[in-house]
């Protein structure tokens, strides 16, 4: 729980295990017989570090070459099934937290995604219970205006991401097209380390080609294995066995609605341990 509460703040799993130990520093010289609620004070340490730390990341991000994405995190299949929590984990949602202040971010994840009280959440961010409801509210208002609310099945999520595998295996424009929502949109992060778009490209036509024309330059073998990161389907890209990138999908109305491909290296350390692990 704490570490999901660090990274939906922070969108990157290295600052999250980073604030997580030194939640635990502070923790250890604790008396714990001065603590009535350990969960609750827990959960106040991870915020305030989480603050201090998204602050200075805020100030790293408007220096940051091109678009920037969350870390991507591998995901077991059981988050995936719990609707909301996948929804929070979300690339999608993740960065519509971006356009939140950091105390709105701290507020929306507290109270939306973990169901904590106003007066735990005051004592996090050094608000009053009053003030936090208004953040709250209009955290909420803010988010709702701007997140995408169709719920898909897992067999429509499974299916569009097979026929977007197969489309991407083949160079198959027209599959693609078939596959892409009219306004689908592509971002790509690749940190001014690897090549990305600078820019979101909008539109099936435009993303199709782009993908096509992109896998036409590649200079050796591409492969593709399917996963879950954020609590939603994604692919692992490979060239040539060596991990190229993390793409994540967005699927809405049996359509891919969103797509998101994290290429930075610095961003797929974990991804590429942890798979690393899996295919051993």
């Amino acid at each position: 729980m704490l570490f999901t509460v660090a990274y939906e703040m922070l969108g990157s799993a290295a600052d999250a295990e980073d604030v997580l130990q030194e939640t635990w520093l502070r923790w250890v010289e604790v008396d714990l017989g001065q603590v009535l609620d350990q969960r609750a004070y827990l959960v106040r340490i991870t915020t305030r570090q989480s603050l201090n730390r998204l602050r200075a990341l805020t100030r790293r991000k408007e220096a940051y070459v091109g678009p920037w994405l969350p870390e991507p995190v591998l995901t077991a299949p059981d988050v995936a099934e719990d609707v909301e929590l996948a929804e929070s984990l979300s690339m999608a949602l993740m960065l519509v937290l971006e356009t939140l202040s950091p105390t709105e971010r701290a507020v929306f994840v507290l109270r939306e995604v973990f169901d904590v009280g106003y007066d735990e959440i005051a004592a996090a961010v050094d608000k009053s219970p009053a003030a936090v409801r208004q953040i709250a509210h209009r955290a909420r208002r803010h988010v709702d205006a701007r997140r995408p609310r169709t719920t898909v099945s897992a067999s429509q999520t499974r299916a569009a991401l097979e026929s977007f595998r197969r489309a991407l295996e083949t160079g198959d424009l027209q599959g693609l097209l078939d596959v892409l929502a009219p306004d689908v949109v592509l971002v790509s992060d690749g940190g001014g380390v690897k090549q990305a778009a600078r820019r979101p490209i909008i539109g099936a036509d435009k993303v199709a080609r782009f993908i096509v024309g992109g896998s036409g330059r590649a200079t050796g073998t591409v492969t593709n294995d399917a996963t879950l990161v954020n609590g939603n389907p994604a692919l692992v890209l490979r060239l040539d066995g060596e991990m190229d990138g993390v793409l994540a999908l967005r699927v809405e109305n049996a359509r891919i609605t969103g797509l998101y491909y994290v290429r930075n290296p610095e961003k797929l350390t974990r991804v590429e341990s942890e798979t690393s692990l899996t295919l051993r």
